[in-house]
């Protein structure tokens, strides 16, 4: 009785740490969508950051204004990319053990989000202070996911003791 309390509270924490993840996931994505009237504002309010964000905000603000509609497609599917991730993780949510390998596929993509914000953000002149804040987003991910994965393999281990315990062995000739 003990261990199945043990293993729903285990169960209860990696649903609460993916669905978290995944949540925060699709707000991003969506929150991609509106980026003209999200810049829009943030150009408003461009005096609350210092000096260097403010001129940031204001090249990136000018450059959107100037940039062709369709070409905001691309922004699209960036937001459909973080849709899609957060979809993959019901799977982890409904049965983490079976599906341990989407737990894996976060962490991995999360620790890709470093090199490829440092060498993308450089060859597209991303100010540091941008490419440190995009590499947060990934090192932020790993959070949830390492605590997630290492609650997983505590529960697989367990739910393998039980089904391999002593009173399930046949031990007849």
């Amino acid at each position: 009785m003990e261990k199945m309390k043990s293993n729903s509270k285990k169960l209860n924490i990696i649903r609460i740490y993916l669905g978290v993840f995944a949540a925060t996931l699709l707000v991003v994505g969506i929150s991609t969508f509106p980026l003209t009237t999200e810049l829009d504002f943030l150009y408003t309010i461009r005096s609350y950051f210092p000096d260097f964000m403010q001129s940031w905000i204001a090249t990136v603000d000018n450059d959107i204004h100037h940039t062709p509609e369709e070409m905001f497609y691309g922004t699209d599917w960036l937001a459909f990319a973080h849709i899609a991730i957060a979809v993959a993780f019901i799977g982890p949510l409904l049965d983490p053990v079976r599906n341990i390998w989407v737990i894996q596929f976060g962490i991995i993509i999360s620790v890709l989000v470093v090199p490829t914000a440092l060498i993308c953000g450089t060859v597209r002149h991303i100010p540091a202070f941008h490419q440190v804040i995009d590499c947060s987003f990934g090192i932020l991910a790993l959070i949830p996911l390492i605590i997630s994965y290492r609650k997983t393999l505590q529960l697989e281990r367990e739910q393998e003791d039980e089904f391999i315990s002593p009173s399930t062995v046949n031990t007849a000739p």
